[in-house]
């Protein structure tokens, strides 16, 4: 017969596998965010956002496109000499000189304060604890195959 197989052909019931599904692992990787930790301040350029979006949107009220503010207030900025910049840029020193003085205190707050219990995990990993389900599941202990 010329030609290749079908797939009807190759494939054969006998020869398939059932996998389960893998389950899903807890990621561990980033620390969960503490709410009461204070704000980054905003950059020159996004003070300078804050007042540019009200007068874009009282120059185009039918404008709805978020992407239109954002390139309209990049041109500008673009265009603004340095003098013209350093309001906004005074404006966000002085946001930074805050923050630094809430990150102190938060810090000091953090340094007194006793670390937060994590759980306690068992000797064994996560790895090993869901082999050991998986063996209970079917039947089949590992365990009294090498006697």
């Amino acid at each position: 017969m010329k030609g290749g197989k079908s797939k009807a052909d190759t494939k054969s019931s006998k020869l398939s596998v059932n996998k389960k599904p893998a389950k899903p692992v807890k990621k561990t990787g980033k620390a969960a965010k503490d709410p009461n930790k204070p704000k980054r301040p905003a950059s020159a350029f996004f003070v300078f956002m804050e007042e540019f979006r009200e007068t874009y949107k009282k120059e185009h009220p039918k404008n709805k496109s978020v992407a239109a503010v954002g390139k309209a207030g990049g041109d500008k900025w673009k265009s603004l000499s340095e003098s013209e910049k350093a309001p906004f840029v005074a404006k966000a020193e002085k946001r930074k000189v805050e923050y630094e003085k809430k990150m102190k205190a938060y810090n000091k707050e953090q340094s007194e304060a006793p670390p937060p219990k994590e759980e306690e995990e068992s000797e064994k990993s996560v790895s090993e604890v869901n082999d050991d389900d998986e063996d209970d599941e079917d039947g089949s202990g590992d365990e009294d195959d090498d006697e």
